[in-house]
């Protein structure tokens, strides 16, 4: 394949990217948005191994690379639980970080790229910045990944004077960046180079340990943001335009996405990377004593579920990550179709922080193939509880705390929430009274109309299902 041709087909992924961007950005066009994705990646592929860039000898191990990588990806799609998504996400983050600090390297020890002047200076910072990116991706993102399967506790790691530390790593960075450009070999350029990539995986580490299990969808976010920069680094430094405008196609998307989440918990986005949110710290006495909460929950069973279901004719259903553990989103769309058919009218309300990665209740409730158009985002629905018969939430808890509107000393003050307390009849369903992932406790279990329904998801709703149709 020609120079000519190989870029035309870089061009066409391009777009194909650019359309797979779009096509995600709604549910209804999402399966197309994938389709073009996949189809532009398969494109990009394709004119790199038949590229003018591959020699005969290299053939052999990209075809090696392609099957030992693509039997890798299958076997993953086969096993992850939808469940693990986050975790999976996260972990691939780590793999694009990874490649840019080994690509990095390979660059900068490669005898065969003869550079002086200027250029030379420009190459070997395109080396320091993307090695810097991917050594924060891989081993922030591999500490996310300890966070979201659990591994990791969700409280954030707060060293003293963690902030002048940062500080003086960056400054340290930036001396050693000085160095590196200054060396006059190789070996030279060497330690600078690998001081610095200590330093950045020391960073990654330190700074997603900072940051509390209720961020973890913007760090997931934030994640994917970098992959993409260390991405366009990694284009950068072969000089490959495709890698270039699609690593900053993910990395422009990943940081808006990171923005919408910080404003959905009304956060700004240094004080997440700064951490200490959901560190579970105890509010202060005196004024929040009003806001703690107080009195006994009310229980109630699968078949009195059932019958204020019956009864009522609207309902929101807000779905969290509980639904995603127990594998009840199938359920859960079964009891839908049921409660429409008898006229009830059902909708179902998103937070955009719901579980532990942006869109993760949009995907499981499309895998269960609930209908697109009764599922609705928190601005869209969040005035209509009032008018709302039953409220009944899934194993979600963060969300759906009153604390963050009534308790300013609460670490969730400010946050938006769905304010399913304001239903005529809310039903919360959790396995215990424990806090949510951000360890704070919430006043909803608490309030009059509203009641609790203990037990497994999946068991639970079963037993609803059942009743209902009897």
């Amino acid at each position: 394949m020609s120079q000519s041709l190989a870029t035309v087909a870089y061009l066409g992924a391009a777009i194909l990217f650019i359309l797979s961007l779009g096509g995600l950005s709604n549910p209804e066009t999402s399966r197309r948005g994938n389709l073009f994705g996949m189809i532009g990646m398969g494109l990009a592929v394709l004119a790199t191994i038949f590229g003018p860039r591959v020699g005969p000898n290299g053939m052999a191990w990209i075809v090696g690379a392609l099957v030992v990588g693509g039997g890798i990806g299958l076997y993953a799609a086969r096993v992850v639980k939808m469940t693990q998504m986050p975790e999976l996400v996260a972990l691939m983050h780590s793999l694009v970080g990874l490649a840019a600090c080994l690509v990095g390297f390979a660059s900068y020890v490669d005898t065969s790229i003869q550079l002086t002047g200027a250029e030379k200076a420009i190459h070997e910072v395109e080396i320091y910045v993307g090695i810097l990116i991917g050594a924060v991706t891989f081993s922030g993102s591999l500490i996310a990944f300890g966070k979201l399967n659990g591994k990791i506790g969700g409280k954030p790691l707060l060293l003293p004077g963690r902030h002048w530390m940062n500080l003086l790593a960056l400054l340290v960075v930036i001396w050693f960046g000085r160095e590196f450009v200054r060396a006059e070999t190789i070996a030279d350029g060497m330690l600078p180079l690998i001081v610095m990539t200590v330093i950045a995986l020391l960073f990654g580490v330190h700074m997603v340990m900072a940051i509390g299990g209720a961020d973890m969808p913007v760090v997931v976010s934030m994640l994917n943001s970098y992959s993409g920069w260390a991405a366009a680094a990694t284009g950068f430094m072969l000089g490959n335009d495709l890698l270039i405008v699609t690593g900053a196609l993910v990395g422009s998307s990943g940081a808006i996405l990171s923005y919408i989440m910080c404003q959905a918990m009304n956060r700004n986005f240094i004080s997440v990377i700064a951490g200490g949110f959901g560190s579970g710290a105890p509010a202060k006495k005196g004024d929040a004593a009003a806001a703690e909460p107080q009195g006994e929950v009310t229980p109630v069973s699968a078949q009195e579920t059932a019958e204020m279901l019956r009864d009522a004719k609207s309902v929101i259903i807000v779905p969290g990550y509980g639904m995603a553990v127990a594998q009840a989103q199938h359920t859960v769309n079964e009891i839908t179709k049921t409660l429409r058919g008898q006229g009830v009218n059902v909708r179902f309300a998103i937070h955009p922080v719901a579980g532990r990665m942006p869109g993760h209740m949009n995907v499981l409730l499309a895998e269960a193939k609930v209908p697109y158009d009764i599922v609705m985002e928190m601005d869209e629905i969040n005035d209509d509880f009032p008018e709302t018969d039953v409220a009944i939430v899934i194993g979600a808890n963060d969300i759906v705390n009153p604390a963050a509107q009534d308790d300013p000393t609460s670490p969730i003050a400010g946050m938006p929430v769905l304010e399913v307390w304001k239903a005529k009849q809310s039903i919360v369903m959790k396995r215990s009274m424990a806090s949510g992932y951000a360890g704070v406790d919430n006043p909803l279990f608490y309030k009059e109309n509203n009641r609790m329904l203990f037990g497994d998801a999946k068991k639970m709703l079963d037993e609803v299902l059942v009743a209902l149709k009897s």
